[in-house]
């Protein structure tokens, strides 16, 4: 005889399951999906790699000792340093917004103001689809590396605030300390 309780266990499978295939990953092409802490880790890496050329460009300028070779050579390379990191900078976009199965010309309201707010919270909550779709199988899980790299931004946060915090509390401690140092050595013995 077979219970039909409403107070029995549901007997359905209840885990995700993990999809047969993955895509690959196609970091300089605007082809393919890109998930969300790829996508956060690759827009760090992105921003970390072209403040370190354009650090090392600026000394390269700075070295070469003539004014207006510096002035040329400054300018064109941070011309350039920034149209690439656009140029990127749109190619990630557009693979986050295949991942959640919109078209790449969404990426467009990145030029709109406040529109391109709209558009990064969107790329940024919006999870992807599970499984295939018109733009290809999903990405692989993430590594270790891309983890690490979309937790920067989170960790500078937390510094940045803890910093906030302890860099005026020492400071007044210290007022305090040298206060209370000069009132003992003012006092006669």
């Amino acid at each position: 005889m077979i219970s039909s309780s409403p107070y029995q266990p549901p007997r359905g499978a209840i885990t995700p399951t993990t999809p047969a295939q993955y895509g690959e990953i196609h970091p300089f092409s605007h082809r393919g999906r890109l998930g969300r802490v790829r996508y956060i880790g690759y827009s760090v890496g992105l921003g970390l790699l072209i403040n370190l050329l354009a650090a090392g460009w600026g000394a390269l300028a700075a070295l070469s000792g003539d004014q207006g070779k510096m002035e040329l050579f400054g300018v064109g390379g941070f011309v350039l340093l920034a149209a690439l990191a656009v140029a990127l900078s749109v190619l990630l976009t557009i693979q986050r917004l295949h991942d959640f199965d919109a078209s790449g010309w969404w990426s467009a309201f990145a030029l709109v103001p406040l529109a391109n707010l709209v558009l990064y919270l969107t790329l940024l909550i919006m999870p992807g689809t599970q499984g295939a779709n018109r733009f290809g199988d999903p990405p692989p899980p993430n590594t270790t590396g891309v983890i690490l790299l979309a937790l920067v931004v989170p960790l500078v946060f937390v510094i940045g605030i803890l910093a906030a915090i302890a860099i005026p509390a020492y400071q007044n401690y210290a007022e305090t300390a040298r206060a209370a140092s000069q009132r003992i050595s003012a006092q006669p013995r």
